[in-house]
């Protein structure tokens, strides 16, 4: 992939996940989204790859190496194009350049697409989600709780590194240039989007965890999602559910040579 191809990836991607009759993505969306792609392949080009048919890019693969470990954090096809194997290809390449580390990612419930990652000896671990508006007369006191910053990069990697194997180096200066980030001293930390959402949380115990998403749900206003819960994470549940949050199932994390990290929620772009 190069610096040139990203407008076109994006519109790509637009056509792969946007649902039937769904809306296109706004101006800000569409910047934000090669803002982030740039990032991405600035830091780790190798792990970035399209394919390129006869009527151009027809899919695309972004994924990182960091340190020891590695992600994929998106991946897609052309529905024209799905079928021939170009899938199989991209896929091949982004873990040809993980080689032997560690890695996850999110999954859909594609039957096409897990029966590759199967294939590909990932585990895939059921998913839960939960949306709705939280009660307030639910929420606890929360002490000692505060606004982070990048003075807190060093312990926040070595905390990576104890739950994921690596820490998320370049991406947390990505991810505090346009998100809140709150530390619960060297315990623990959370960045919260501008929906007020948790999007990368990261604890050393489930109490701290606990406090950090009750943080972020205490911002939240209308209605708010928790997102890419695993079982090893039910203390996330536990949160939902006494905030009066719907539970549901939503997707796999597919691991590989590794489980899945706790007290962990990986965000939807920087596992």
């Amino acid at each position: 992939m190069r610096e040139e191809d990203l407008p076109v990836v994006e519109r790509v991607s637009e056509r792969v996940f946007l649902e039937p009759g769904e809306q296109g993505r706004p101006l800000r969306i569409i910047q934000a989204w090669i803002e982030w792609a740039r990032h991405l392949l600035t830091v780790d080009p190798a792990g970035c790859w399209v394919s390129v048919g006869a009527g151009g890019i027809n899919g695309f693969a972004f994924s990182q190496n960091r340190g020891g470990f590695w992600y994929l954090t998106t991946y897609g096809v052309l529905p024209e194009a799905r079928g021939t194997g170009i899938g199989r290809q991209l896929l091949d390449a982004v873990l040809a350049h993980a080689g032997d580390r560690p890695g996850m990612f999110n999954s859909t419930t594609h039957p096409g697409a897990t029966r590759v990652y199967r294939q590909a000896r990932f585990s895939l671990l059921p998913e839960m989600q939960m949306v709705g508006t939280v009660d307030r007369s639910t929420i606890p006191v929360i002490k000692g709780i505060n606004d982070g910053d990048e003075n807190d990069f060093d312990w926040m990697n070595e905390l990576d590194t104890s739950l994921r194997g690596a820490g998320h180096g370049p991406d947390h200066t990505f991810l505090l240039n346009s998100q809140r980030l709150v530390v619960a001293g060297r315990r623990g930390y959370a960045y919260i989007d501008h929906h007020n959402r948790a999007t990368l949380l990261a604890a050393t115990d489930p109490a701290t965890a606990q406090d950090l998403l009750w943080e972020a749900l205490a911002s939240s206003s209308g209605d708010t999602l928790v997102d890419f819960i695993t079982s090893a994470n039910d203390w996330a549940i536990d949160v939902g559910l006494t905030a009066r949050l719907n539970l549901a199932t939503e997707g796999y994390l597919a691991v590989r040579g590794m489980p899945a990290p706790a007290p962990y929620l990986p965000g939807g772009r920087f596992l």
